[in-house]
Parts: C-alpha cells; structure tokens; sequence
C-alpha cells in the first residue's frame, strides 16, 4: 500500500494531505468535506485537482489544516492534494497538466501582509502633517 503525504501553503493556513488507495473519502480534520465546509462552492474548488486528473474515487485523502480563513484554507488543500497527485501517480504530464490549468496548483505563492512600520497608522498610511 501506497501513502503519500504532501504540504500546500496559502497565505497563513498550512494543510497537510494523506493519500492512500481506497474508496475515495475526503476527511478534512475528522469530518467530511461537506460538513467541515458548508459552501459548496468551496468543496467543489478543493477537490478540483482530482477532477482534472480524472482519478474519480480510487483514493482516500485525510487533510489536517489550520490557520488563514475559509478561502486560504481552500486553497492550500487544492494545492496538496494536486501534489499528492503528481508523486503518487507518477506522470510528468499531470503536472504540467496541472500547470497550464492554474499554476497555484502546484507552485505556492509567497505573497503575504506588508508589516505595519513603527509610528504609522498602517502598512503603507503616513502621519498626516499640520501646518497650523
């Protein structure tokens, strides 16, 4: 038996991806997918990697994630599972499959929060000046 773990990224939330052969169970955190999210829209983009691969329920896929919101979440277990299927299928079609899709499935983005700079406001506002 075959089990493949792999990491996505996104923003601040990190979702580790489990995948082994089975009957193709989506557990996110100990729950289904439809109950952890309740947007359908959400699930449908997560899982929008096995779709593309066209590995309709031969594999079972435990995801742990945390930090970041909904849509980072998201996100972060898309691209896992994309990588998750590329190592345990082994064809470098896939991936470049996968990359002329949307290249987020595979490469993570390094965008994060500009930091706050001392004595302003916010990231990029500056003191406002009085003349009076």
């Amino acid at each position: 038996m075959v089990v493949v773990q792999e990491t996505g990224k996104r923003k601040t939330a990190v979702a580790r991806v489990t995948m082994v052969k089975g009957k193709g169970l989506i557990t996110v955190n100990n729950e289904e997918i439809n109950k952890y999210f309740s947007n359908q829209y959400s699930v449908l983009k997560a899982i929008e990697p096995i779709f593309i691969a066209d590995v309709d329920k031969k594999y079972d896929i435990r995801v742990n994630i945390f930090g970041g919101g909904v849509s980072s979440q998201v996100d972060a277990i898309r691209q896992a599972i994309a990588k998750c299927l590329v190592t345990i299928t082994g064809k470098d079609d896939l991936k470049k499959t996968f990359i002329a899709y949307d290249r987020s499935l595979i490469v993570t983005d390094t965008r994060f929060k500009e930091m706050k700079k001392p004595n302003n406001s916010k990231a990029r506002a500056k003191r406002q000046k009085s003349y009076r």
